[in-house]
């Protein structure tokens, strides 16, 4: 599926729940009436409207013989690039769209957006390939409706620059043109002892590009059981990509844990976490790491685990600067992958535009087996209760790239090592998990050769020992390598936070982790 080729889009797994199995809705064609032009005044007002009638589900109004498809048959059905919208326009974008079927079961409006006027794109049989697939176009209805929409960029229209497919997912490449992780348009109850709420964008307006313009603008109306929403995203391709996103949102009633600007990534293994290295590859992952810039301006670098069981974390912040989901790592070496390439994934940094107010950047590590599985999931989460009737206004930036923001002038994380502890040589009376973490960046370069670089480090639980630092000149960096004695025999997680300092001043961002202790039968100690 997600493996197969480079831009091919599925429709990511969280909390083992199916996207098509989840709630979705759609609502009859929400057009402006009575000569008033379409703006994001006009949409948000409607969502607002929305959000006091009940919610109503059109989930899989669409024809048998799209119910069952196979992933093949599915991937037969190729929009004809020859009926892409501005084509014959001096526009430097193309928009083209999804077939509905397999996973994508609840019919898309998509229209287009031109002066303020409005005009909806009809589904009509010549827009499709439907190649081995069994599938007769012009036995389907003329209402189909769509599943979702995709750019592309006059640089390449061969491949894709950015895609919104199934619930409120969309991802976007930067200049490695290379898709990986996603992100959302919202997440409600992520990681909570029942079913994930996935809402979804019913209805979606292009705006047609004036001739020559380098920003593409596309609004959405967002709807679920819980809340509806609109949005306006202005999107600018580049080396690094960017989105800036205005969202307004309209509870239909209280939600307990609401997730602002969510990203979904993969983590399987990685330098720092094999628990699930059966794989000839050394690492598996989209992502490698969650970076926060808080409201009190700390860089944090938190690397991403595949846990043994659901893990989720909490950071406290007031006004966040941003946060993102990062693929620091992009050596070739490290992956071995020529066919999906994990070394060219992008990274996606949220910016946050205006106070935010209190709440936390949230992470959920969800334990899986399988890289075809998103299992990780970053998102802002307000501290304030979420009721029925209020208005929630976010604006944000989003950078897709494998150049994200870097903390200025501070020593970033560019690897994390971990394995058993203790002194090479001699017989371990204990358990211990030793830890490496590479540190290189910033004004590392300038540091003096005599100068006393101290690794400022805490634990949560039990010790620290065997602590040093030194340099690594292959990175033009420091090591600082620590190992962790449990303080007992149970698996109640540790937390671990470093930086480096230079005769007492800051020198490195802040890395966190969190540890789980192996089980006591684990905890092999590999004397001779």
């Amino acid at each position: 599926m997600k493996r197969q080729t480079l831009f091919t889009l599925i429709v990511p797994v969280i909390l083992g729940v199916f996207l098509a199995a989840s709630t979705m809705a759609a609502t009859g064609a929400p057009t402006p009436t009575g000569g008033t032009a379409f703006d994001y005044a006009w949409l948000k007002g409607r969502a607002r409207a929305l959000a006091a009638s009940p919610h109503i589900s059109h989930e899989g109004e669409l024809p048998a013989v799209l119910q069952n498809l196979t992933w093949d048959d599915y991937m037969q059905l190729a929009f004809d690039s020859e009926h892409a919208l501005w084509q014959d326009e001096k526009s430097l974008f193309r928009a083209e769209l999804f077939h509905l079927g397999l996973y994508f079961k609840t019919p898309i409006t998509i229209y287009e957006l031109e002066e303020g006027k409005v005009k909806e794109l009809d589904y009509t049989p010549d827009l499709f390939k439907y190649g081995n697939s069994g599938i007769k176009g012009k036995d389907l209805p003329k209402n189909l409706g769509f599943a979702g929409f995709r750019f592309r960029y006059h640089t390449d229209w061969a491949r894709d620059l950015v895609a919104f497919l199934g619930a409120s997912y969309f991802r976007a490449v930067g200049g490695e043109m290379q898709y990986g992780l996603s992100a959302r348009g919202l997440a409600v109850d992520t990681a909570l002892p029942r079913n994930e709420e996935f809402p979804l964008f019913t209805h979606f307006w292009l705006e047609k590009p004036r001739p020559g313009s380098d920003t593409a603008t596309v609004y959405a109306l967002l709807d679920s059981p819980s809340v509806t929403g609109a949005y306006r995203f202005d999107i600018r391709p580049g080396q690094t990509l960017t989105m800036k996103v205005d969202a307004a949102l309209y509870p239909r009633k209280s939600i307990e844990r609401l997730g602002v600007a969510p990203l979904t990534s993969m983590f399987l293994n990685g330098e720092n976490d094999r628990r699930m290295g059966y794989d000839w590859r050394a690492e598996i992952h989209d992502s490698d790491g969650l970076a926060i810039h808080n409201g009190n301006g700390e860089w944090i670098w938190r690397p991403l685990e595949n846990p043994p069981s659901l893990r989720f974390n909490a950071f406290m912040d007031q006004n966040p600067r941003g946060f993102g989901l990062f693929q620091r790592d992009q050596n070739f070496d490290h992956y071995q992958d020529d066919g999906v390439f994990y070394d060219k994934r992008p990274s996606v940094w949220v910016e946050t535009v205006g106070d935010w107010g209190a709440g936390s950047v949230q992470l959920t590590e969800i334990p899986h087996v399988d890289e075809t599985f998103d299992n990780i999931v970053a998102f802002w989460n307000p501290a304030a209760p979420v009721e029925a009737g209020q208005e929630l206004l976010f604006s944000y930036k989003l950078y897709w790239g494998t150049n994200p923001p870097v903390p200025g002038n501070l020593a970033r994380v560019v690897d994390t090592f971990t394995g058993l502890g203790g002194v090479v040589g001699k017989k371990r009376e204990y358990y211990s998990k030793r830890f490496a973490v590479d540190f290189s960046g910033g004004d590392l370069a300038m540091i003096a050769k005599d100068a006393k670089i101290t690794p400022v480090l805490s634990t949560s639980a039990g010790r620290i020992e065997i602590t040093s630092v030194r340099p690594q000149y292959a990175i033009n960096g420091f090591r600082c390598m620590f190992d962790v004695v449990p303080p007992d025999e149970t698996q109640n997680p540790i937390n671990l936070r470093l930086h480096l300092e230079a005769n007492g001043r800051r020198i490195s961002e802040t890395w966190i982790y969190q540890m789980t202790p192996p089980a006591m039968a684990e905890r092999t100690l590999y004397n001779p």
